[in-house]
């Protein structure tokens, strides 16, 4: 179980990779972040996939996009000097929330 949930951790982070060096693509128009974009996108399906073998799809899914979000949104803010607001972050907490729920065991 342990395996499964560093391989979603992992597709998290490389997903956040891919997501941020499309950003740095410039429209596709930049060869390295083109690379980052697909090598992050294809390795954090591939975690992901890995991840699916132990743990169920809801969960791994909900998890995967939700933390995503976050962590983008951390890097919009941090790496490209982007605006939050009190919304934006009530919604982060919502996720949060939500993604803690999903995990909790019952």
């Amino acid at each position: 179980m342990l395996v499964a949930y560093t391989c979603l951790f992992m597709a998290i982070i490389l997903e956040v990779f891919g997501s941020s060096m499309l950003k740095l693509s410039n429209g596709f128009t930049k060869a390295a972040p083109i690379a980052g974009v697909v090598l992050g996108y294809g390795a954090a399906f591939y975690l992901l996939s890995l991840a699916l073998n132990d743990l169920p799809l809801s969960l791994s899914y909900a998890t995967w996009s939700g933390l995503g979000t976050i962590l983008t949104v951390l890097a919009g803010v941090y790496v490209f000097k982007e605006k939050i607001n009190r919304q934006m972050i009530v919604g982060l907490i919502i996720l949060i929330i939500g993604i803690v729920m999903l995990n909790l065991e019952k």
